[in-house]
């Protein structure tokens, strides 16, 4: 089956997001705080809003698991105009009513073939004005098919700065400037590439177990510094060549911690369809169609595929 026309949609869709969050984020944005406690912006909204819009208006059919509800939205008339304001910049006779239900669109359910979309990873990589991520990855039957990451603040080797990763099942992946130009075709680093031989990881501790991600890094031979990042940018890295490894072990202050499937979606397949593998820290796939939770699946280990047994068993013996 081709995904021509779902990849172009969520490519624009990603695109629309990635001038809204810019926008935003030229304002110096203010967090509002979720009930779990974790930031969210206008920038999220009026991107999930963008996002929704354009899949619902194209596959009808289709279910869309976001991250974002409106639910605090709604009750926040202030709140609800600022995005709307910035919604209207691309939509200009977007309504508070509109944007509210586009933003809801997103509370669908996990099936035989649904989208997945986080309308800002990153989002304290965006409040500092660091790297974040747009993802959009559609799925079915248990497997990410398209995915498409906008990676605004992430500088191309011309010096350009703004990158948009598209992967298709079976197709390969692709990276080229948010602003338009050259594609070009990725692959992960070969395994004698020394130089980029190196890994990442979360810029926040509390994303993973960094003590215990260096010493298997380093059992592995990584000799250098990790590079630290925000976001799903970290698979648009390793898969454009520039790191071999990225891990995100469960933090020893929450080992239960099982991820969001919108967490890693596109980025998954864009490493895969770059020559990478992506598994959980003891080897399994990642079923993405599961459930929002990937509650079977414990930590997450990307690589250039050449390294991955290795470091699975230098996991297993740490």
């Amino acid at each position: 089956m081709s995904y021509e026309r779902e990849k172009q949609v969520a490519i624009d869709a990603a695109i629309a997001a990635a001038k809204l969050c810019q926008e935003v984020r030229r304002e110096i944005p203010v967090a509002m705080e979720k009930i779990d406690k974790s930031p969210v912006t206008v920038a999220d909204y009026g991107s999930q809003a963008l996002i929704c819009k354009a899949l619902n208006a194209a596959f009808p059919e289709d279910a869309i698991v976001g991250e974002e509800d409106a639910t605090d939205l709604r009750s926040n008339a202030e709140q609800l105009q600022k995005v709307t304001h910035h919604v209207q910049s691309l939509v200009p006779d977007a309504t508070p009513e509109q944007v509210a239900d586009w933003i809801d669109c997103g509370n669908g359910d996990v099936g035989g073939r649904f989208w997945t979309l986080d309308p800002i990873d990153g989002t304290k990589g965006f409040l500092r004005q660091d790297q974040y991520a747009v993802a959009i990855a559609l799925i079915e039957d248990n497997e990410v098919k398209v995915g498409v990451m906008a990676c605004p603040a992430l500088k191309l080797e011309s010096g350009e700065e703004g990158a948009l990763f598209v992967a298709v099942r079976g197709e390969g992946a692709t990276m080229q400037a948010i602003s338009g130009g050259t594609v070009r075709s990725l692959q992960v680093v070969a395994a004698d590439d020394v130089e980029n031989m190196r890994f990442v990881e979360s810029v926040e501790a509390s994303h993973g177990d960094q003590s215990r991600q260096n010493a298997v890094a380093k059992a592995v031979g990584f000799t250098a510094e990790s590079r630290r990042m925000d976001s799903q940018a970290k698979y648009g890295i390793v898969a454009s060549g520039q790191a071999a490894l990225y891990m995100r072990l469960p933090s020893p202050k929450t080992p239960d911690y099982r991820e969001n499937i919108w967490d890693h979606a596109a980025g998954a397949i864009v490493v895969e369809e770059a020559g990478g593998r992506v598994t959980d820290m003891h080897g399994n796939s990642l079923p993405f169609g599961m459930g929002k939770k990937m509650v079977n699946n414990q930590g997450i280990v990307v690589s250039n595929g050449t390294i991955h047994d290795t470091v699975l068993k230098a996991l297993q013996d740490s």
